[in-house]
């Protein structure tokens, strides 16, 4: 070991653990190796540390590295960083939505980790029909909760595990397309605020405003950390939804905003 990395270690580990948790914060996403250079310890060391950070939620592990668990929430985050953000509101949310949905209806379940934890939520349904742009979607359902499950084609997003495209079906190669409507459309967004739901992706939010248009109900889907904020990309004003679940209710003025545009909010 050498003699700088066993001052630091001897010195004040914890000191270095803060220091660390804290420029994994500004940083947003860092490197093990990048870590290990700037506190001049060794890359084991850097990844014990980092260990104990996921594990007392101030950072999220990924492959080679980290990300802030606080930061960053107006970019995009990998699919496998998200999947380990707000489980337990994410889960509440999927329970709740879950029960509105009827044995037998024709819905429509956009890309994202609350649709995803929605999905394996509907073990207990039967005869739905399914239109989805989220690629995990088969793998996480349940095969007996769906009578026919399509997903729609067009360009995949590597970081979302989903495609982007047009709302759309053809009969055959070449065809003219189909005509698809939905009884409820259950769409997960990056944030809510009183100008309406919004992501960060402009492929995205067309084809979450799509998915709408083609509901004859829209419940917007967004955990607590959501609500309040607006990215990059709007996808729709707050009067195009008819429900927002979420878990736990909205602090003024979004509160109001919602009521006075005829949005139920649903917490329980």
């Amino acid at each position: 070991m050498v003699a700088s990395e066993s001052t630091h270690r001897r010195r004040l580990p914890a000191g270095r653990k803060a220091e660390l948790a804290a420029f994994v914060e500004q940083a947003g996403e860092v490197t093990v190796s990048d870590l290990a250079a700037h506190f001049n310890v060794s890359i084991d060391t850097i990844r014990r540390d980092l260990d104990q950070l996921d594990r007392e939620g101030v950072v999220i592990r990924t492959h080679g590295g980290a990300v802030s668990a606080t930061g960053g929430q107006l970019k995009d985050r990998a699919l496998d960083v998200r999947l380990r953000l707000q489980t337990e509101e994410k889960e509440k949310i999927a329970r709740i939505a879950a029960a509105l949905i009827d044995d037998g209806a024709v819905v429509m379940l956009n890309a994202g980790t609350t649709t995803l934890a929605l999905a394996r939520a509907l073990r207990n349904h039967q005869d739905l029909t399914i239109a989805t742009n989220n690629l995990r979607i088969p793998a996480e359902i349940a095969p007996s909760a769906f009578r026919d499950l399509y997903v729609f084609g067009g360009a995949v997003r590597a970081i979302t595990q989903a495609t982007t495209g047009p709302v759309a079906f053809t009969m055959t190669p070449g065809g003219s397309e189909v005509d698809i409507r939905c009884d409820l459309a259950l769409i997960a967004v990056g944030a809510v605020d009183e100008g309406g739901y919004s992501t960060s992706n402009l492929g995205d939010a067309a084809m979450m405003a799509e998915m709408i248009q083609r509901a004859e109900r829209t419940a917007i889907l967004a955990d607590s950390s959501k609500l309040g904020r607006r990215l990059f990309a709007q996808v729709a004003p707050l009067d195009r939804a008819d429900v927002l679940v979420s878990d736990a209710p909205p602090a003024e003025p979004l509160l109001s905003a919602l009521a006075q545009a005829e949005v139920e909010v649903v917490t329980s």
